[in-house]
């Protein structure tokens, strides 16, 4: 009987936590904790970190982990990484789901960048509105240009002297949200520009479509480099995989 470790927070993750629930699978849940209140999940749930790929590998070991998930955001890098490791150390089994990034369409103005420090230093030098779409633990890259006005849609809000950024307003949500909606956000708050991880998914995508629609410039940062590991973005080849030992033939080979 299999024994699932699942590294979750993405949408992805609970799509594929409903799925294990639902086949009867034995899985644990890990968070990494950086949210306050994360989602509610099916299965067995634990938060915080496991200390490096030695602590996740002795966990795999002492827990009897069988197989390893990934689903965790594409710009956890480190965690990946760790994954990575501690599933080489064990001869345990790793599946990346990953969701395919997106990719400029027309009418798109973007503008791709390496990193974070890349993506504040294409911010123009004169003031202006940036919608930095980057989460929390990134905002920091950008304390060098305090004379821009930045916009934050956090899921949590941030307490006092948390944010390193003078001229901010703050927004609190959860995805998904639409196109029509983050369109409205965007013209409410006279937004100028907007910066973004290319996280991928259909759940945040909708504030690319309503940049494209107001015609607005979008610092796109891309997905930093992990080891080579199997991934596939499909929940159901996930489960092939748990049962079969291989992914289906239609899905994505493994890859950088």
């Amino acid at each position: 009987m299999p024994h699932v470790l699942l590294l979750g927070g993405t949408s992805g993750a609970s799509q594929l936590a409903q799925a294990l629930h639902q086949a009867g699978v034995p899985a644990l849940f890990s968070y990494a904790g950086a949210t306050r209140s994360p989602l509610a999940q099916p299965l067995p749930t634990r938060v915080g970190g496991f200390g490096g790929a030695e602590g996740l590998a002795r966990f795999l070991r002492e827990q009897g982990i069988s197989h390893v998930v990934d689903a965790t955001h594409p710009f956890a890098a480190q965690m990946s990484r760790n994954a990575c490791a501690a599933c080489a150390a064990t001869a345990t089994p790793l599946l990346a789901l990953e969701r395919a990034p997106w990719q400029a369409g027309a009418g798109d103005r973007w503008l791709e960048v390496a990193d974070m420090d890349a993506a504040a230093a294409a911010l123009p030098r004169t003031p202006a509105r940036v919608f930095l779409a980057v989460g929390r633990k990134q905002l920091a890259a950008f304390a060098d240009q305090p004379w821009h006005h930045y916009l934050l849609r956090l899921v949590d809000a941030p307490g006092s002297g948390d944010l390193p950024l003078p001229r901010t307003t703050v927004v609190l949500g959860r995805g998904p949200f639409g196109a029509a909606e983050d369109e409205a956000l965007l013209r409410t708050h006279g937004i100028e520009w907007l910066v973004a991880k290319n996280a991928g998914g259909e759940a945040t995508r909708g504030k690319l479509d309503a940049a494209r629609a107001l015609g607005l410039p979008v610092v796109m940062v891309q997905r930093p480099a992990l080891p080579l590991r199997a991934r596939t973005a499909s929940v159901a080849a996930v489960l092939h995989w748990i049962d079969h030992g291989r992914l289906p033939e239609e899905s994505e080979p493994s890859m950088p």
